[in-house]
């Protein structure tokens, strides 16, 4: 692996981002579960993954994940992309596109000694660590194939190092580390075959970032499987994908209009900043939940309404950028071993993070776009459970953004009612 694994496992989990730091310094990160964390889901197909003609070892691992039947973006994608086709697909938060990649990439990979067969690159460290736990879960019955994942913030002479001794099958990373690493010569992609971008809008809308996929894209061989995955993927940045690609399969899951989430219930208050601590504090003390995450506008404010909380004696954490790795690591292991059941965060976690047993997400803050609104919502309710998001509207601009929300996506956000059923957003 990229890392040591056993002994700093959680040191791993809680990372910082280096891509996005120019863009949102106010990083808030959260190690969570992979996509396909949750044990019984259930997908709307009944036909199984054996249907597929799926290796036996990564059938075996499917069975131990919890998995029982591909949810619609699985059954969509799988067939054609362990045929080696070109993929470019959207569907919404929590359907299990990551495993659409893993599972296609384990299929045809024939590891070779010292080739890099497969690059996954991503635009933050988290969500790069999380593809990797996802290929080392499914590879499980797959001992000779080697997983690593190369992000900033670790000492570049450790990657090097793994490069020359134990060169990985796949490659997992941020593009700032992985073109470090080619321009230096000591990660090779000649033998790439299958290419593959998670997120992929977050990375080619940047135009630094998108010079960086560029780079390296063109260090690969012409002949490779190229697979592209987002939860939103806008009209304008679908001719940039296909780009990449040779006669991609398009496959928009629930498009654009549709893409609110299975059992996922929305509603709105209006009320004036001043209101905002009142109204947290009643919803935390009136509402049942397993774990929330309300989300902030900025670093600051995440650490003044963490103290805010703490005070009021409630089980709150925040994490961000601000804090030493100590700091962050201790906070971080208390939520994610459940004994902490509130999370202050930015924006940053809003985004292709899986964080098993939130039901609840509050919008202190409102943000700043439908797309920002559809991420953050989408870490409740996650693979058609039952979740809640509630959004605090204090001003004519947070009202345009909820007005944009119910317009794209083609939803009725209703006022707050004075009760609300709890079996419409608790688990049974």
């Amino acid at each position: 692996m990229g890392e040591t694994r056993d002994n700093d496992a959680y040191e791993e989990e809680l990372l910082d981002y280096e891509e996005e730091e120019e863009k949102a310094p106010d990083s808030v990160t959260a190690k969570v579960n992979g996509e396909g964390g949750k044990k019984g889901y259930v997908g709307i197909h009944s036909s199984g993954f054996r249907d597929f003609l799926l290796k036996p070892e990564l059938l075996r691992a499917i069975v131990d994940s919890g998995f029982e039947h591909p949810s619609e973006v699985q059954h969509e994608c799988i067939p054609q992309a362990i045929l080696g086709m070109d993929v470019i697909c959207q569907a919404k938060s929590g359907m299990g596109k990551t495993a659409v990649f893993v599972l296609s990439t384990l299929q045809q990979i024939e590891p070779s000694p010292g080739q890099v067969i497969a690059l996954v690159l991503c635009h933050t460290r988290e969500l790069a660590y999380q593809i990797c736990h996802e290929f080392e879960r499914f590879s499980t019955y797959l001992p000779d194939i080697k997983v690593a994942v190369f992000y900033g913030g670790v000492n570049i002479k450790v990657h090097k190092d793994l490069l020359k001794n134990e060169c990985p099958h796949i490659v997992v990373g941020t593009p700032g580390r992985i073109l470090a690493l080619t321009r230096d010569k000591d990660l090779s992609l000649k033998n790439v075959r299958h290419f593959i971008l998670d997120e992929c809008d977050k990375m080619l809308e940047s135009l630094d970032m998108r010079r960086d996929v560029q780079e390296i894209f063109k260090m690969t061989p012409h002949d490779k499987q190229v697979m592209m995955f987002s939860a939103t993927l806008s009209k304008e940045i679908r001719p940039v994908c296909k780009k990449f690609m040779q006669d991609p399969m398009e496959i928009y899951v629930d498009d654009e209009a549709k893409l609110t989430l299975h059992g996922l219930v929305q509603h709105y208050i209006k009320l004036s900043e001043m209101e905002k601590n009142r109204k947290l504090n009643d919803l935390l003390d009136a509402l049942d939940f397993n774990q929330v995450v309300i989300f902030v506008k900025s670093v600051n404010r995440a650490a003044e309404l963490n103290k805010l909380l703490v005070e009021c004696n409630f089980p709150s954490i925040c994490i961000h950028s601000g804090m030493s790795q100590e700091e962050r690591l201790t906070r971080y292991k208390g939520f994610k071993e459940g004994h902490k059941r509130i999370l202050v965060a930015t924006d940053l976690v809003g985004r292709g993070i899986d964080i098993e047993r939130v039901n609840i997400v509050i919008n202190y803050d409102m943000p700043d776009s439908a797309d920002t609104y559809l991420h953050r919502v989408g870490r409740a309710g996650r693979f058609g459970t039952k979740g809640l998001a509630i959004t605090f509207v204090s001003s004519a601009s947070d009202s345009d953004v909820l007005n944009q929300v119910q317009e794209r996506f083609e939803v009725d956000i209703k006022e707050l009612p004075e009760q609300i059923d709890t079996s419409t957003y608790m688990p049974s």
